[in-house]
């Protein structure tokens, strides 16, 4: 079948529009890894460039020396995001189950509450009061992992609709005939048939959860809680007050007589940093198409 002059004139406007856009994603991160390779004195004196004029690995020798620091906030980083996206996908997934059960009563008014805290909250005065007071988080791994991102309104509708669109009633059905109960419906029916959504959502999450800073902001103070630093905090904090480095280095605490890369560290971080995201998202991109497209639109 031949294609139409518009057809073809349609697809290689696409396409260059889709080429223009994945440059404006690609080129940061090029000059994001390229500038935590560049010569901290030159990117001062020059300016970050794609080919700067001196180059140089302080910034990844810094981070080699101050390993104690960095590498407890990465391990930090991925054990909150570990535990908070597998316990957000549990409380997510079992929530939207509920809801999506339109026949049971007061599923349409929790639904309507779901949607409600979507546009409406309590503040963040008087959430931080309940956080503090009433469940005690401060201080605390768990206030890295429940406040704001334990379960998201947004995921919830996006598994609701999933499975109120594409999981067949009739299936259900079967199994209910079969004597089967929910429990079992859903873990044996209706979870593996979900899975291009709950690695739609368990990216989102996951990545709400690496990139997460506020809550070690309102949550972990610089005396009790510092252990608990995630690697976005250390590089907030970097980037907050970058002469205590340098005076932790003329003291002598590095172990080397080595200036401290004040501009390139920064991007050195947030190259170790996005490296866990970058090598996982291939993995899941067949999933996070289908399940965006899948669970946001209602049939």
């Amino acid at each position: 079948m031949l294609k139409s002059r518009e057809y073809k004139t349609t697809q290689a406007l696409a396409h260059i529009v889709g080429i223009l856009f994945t440059l404006a994603a690609i080129i940061p991160f090029i000059l994001l890894i390229v500038s935590s390779f560049t010569d901290n004195a030159w990117v001062s004196a020059n300016g970050f460039s794609f080919l700067p004029g001196a180059w140089s690995m302080d910034a990844y020798r810094y981070i080699g020396l101050k390993w104690t620091l960095i590498g407890r906030a990465y391990g930090m980083t991925i054990l909150v995001t570990v535990i908070g996206t597998a316990v957000s996908l549990v409380i997510s997934s079992l929530f939207a189950y509920g809801i999506s059960k339109s026949h049971v009563p007061g599923m349409k008014l929790i639904s309507f509450l779901l949607i409600f805290t979507m546009l409406f909250n309590g503040g963040i005065v008087s959430t931080y009061y309940c956080y503090i007071r009433l469940w005690h988080v401060k201080d605390t791994i768990w206030a890295l992992i429940i406040p704001g991102l334990l379960m998201n309104a947004f995921n919830v509708i996006l598994l609701r609709n999933y499975y109120v669109n594409n999981i067949p009633a009739s299936l259900d059905e079967a199994a209910r005939i079969d004597g089967a109960g929910e429990w079992r419906i859903l873990m044996t029916i209706v979870t593996p048939l979900s899975k291009p959504i709950l690695a739609t959502v368990g990216l989102m999450t996951a990545l709400a959860y690496w990139n997460d800073w506020i809550n070690g902001l309102y949550y972990l103070s610089a005396r009790n809680g510092a252990k608990y630093y995630t690697i976005q905090i250390v590089l907030n904090n970097i980037n907050d007050d970058i002469s205590a480095l340098v005076q932790a280095q003329t003291s002598g605490n590095m172990g080397m007589n080595v200036s401290v890369p004040s501009i390139t560290i920064r991007m050195a971080i947030a190259v170790v940093g996005i490296l866990p995201i970058l090598i996982a998202y291939p993995f899941f991109q067949r999933y996070f198409v289908k399940g965006i497209t899948l669970g946001a639109v209602k049939e």
